[in-house]
């Protein structure tokens, strides 16, 4: 496996950025989600659910992606 992006954490379930790749990815999620509130209104109004599917999309993905490029699998974790 390349380079971890994200590690597991130590405590609890999930995982945190490691490298400057996973910041990146993780600045651009913030700033994606922070984005799709300034969409516009005639875009959003008749397509109320446009904007949901967006988000969920987004955070489906985003999941998927850190689960992949993470350097261990996913579980709850008490510390050592």
């Amino acid at each position: 496996m390349a380079k971890p992006w994200f590690r597991t954490k130590q405590y609890g379930y999930g995982a945190s950025p490691c490298s400057w790749e996973g910041w990146v990815v993780l600045a651009a999620f913030i700033g994606v989600m922070i984005g799709l509130t300034t969409l516009p209104v005639p875009l959003t109004l008749p397509h109320r659910w446009l904007g949901v599917a967006l988000r969920i999309g987004l955070i489906v993905g985003f999941i998927v992606l850190v689960g992949r490029k993470s350097d261990k699998p996913w579980a709850w974790r008490w510390g050592k």
